[in-house]
């Protein structure tokens, strides 16, 4: 009997941003990097990664094979909504929050001026690609690109990294749950929800804060609900006190 092909969970979390907000603020002004939310989520989800080992990897042939890299990709719009592409961030376990933030606008810069050549070449690929052939070629890329890290078909290997994410909240949802790209084999997706006003209790008080939902979506065949749950605390505790991230991680 053939194992499961497909298995997900999902983890949600309401997380109270006031303090990272306040951090990107800084950040903005001290270094004049145009930093996000968006960022402060991608260098949390990088130490959660290197925290929880059994979150980097992906099934390949039918077998789980562990990953070493946290690669943290993030969804770009490269065209006013109308085209996304994943842009890869290496080692986001060990950058700052604003050497993300750099390394991130230097690859939108070039996906949106049409000098990334892994996108041209698979929007390529796709134009002339005769129709019944795409079945095979994705099928062929599931396995080279996204499970073996083989840079093939005009992309580079597992181009939505160990991790991917996604700021739903610019696309004005409050939350989302990411379906996987069957291609990618990525394990976990986070999607960020837009910053909203929400009561809190603080101290026993019920107080007023800006808060962003985030909702993880995990292959079930690698992670169960105690892992998902060690990735959404070690993000959230990063969220609440950010200045960790502007460290070295050790």
């Amino acid at each position: 009997m053939e194992g499961p092909t497909e298995g997900r969970i999902h983890a949600r979390s309401e997380v109270d941003v006031s303090a990272a907000l306040a951090h990107v603020a800084r950040l903005r002004e001290d270094t004049g990097v145009r930093v996000t939310l968006t960022h402060l989520v991608g260098a949390a989800l990088g130490r959660a990664l290197r925290a929880v080992p059994e979150a980097r990897a992906r099934v390949v042939l039918g077998r789980i094979r562990p990953l070493e890299d946290c690669t943290v990709s993030f969804a770009v719009d490269i065209e006013d909504g109308v085209d996304l592409g994943p842009v890869r961030v290496p080692d986001a376990d060990r950058l700052s929050t604003v050497e993300i933030a750099r390394r991130l606008q230097s690859a939108v810069d070039a996906l949106r001026g049409g000098r990334d050549r892994h996108h041209r070449s698979s929007s390529a690929l796709v134009r002339i690609a005769p129709r019944a052939t795409m079945r095979p070629i994705l099928s062929a890329a599931s396995v080279l690109v996204g499970g073996l890290g083989v840079p093939a078909f005009g992309q580079p290997g597992r181009p939505f990294g160990t991790a991917f994410v996604s700021n739903v909240g610019t696309l004005g949802l409050d939350e989302a749950y990411l379906a996987p790209v069957p291609f990618a084999r990525t394990a976990v997706y986070l999607a960020v929800g837009a910053v909203a006003d929400r009561p809190v209790v603080v101290d026993g008080q019920v107080v007023v804060r800006p808060v962003s939902v985030l909702v993880a979506t995990a292959d079930h065949r690698i992670l169960d609900g105690a892992h998902a749950g060690r990735l959404q605390r070690v993000v959230t505790d990063l969220l609440a006190d950010p200045e960790r991230l502007d460290r070295p991680a050790a």
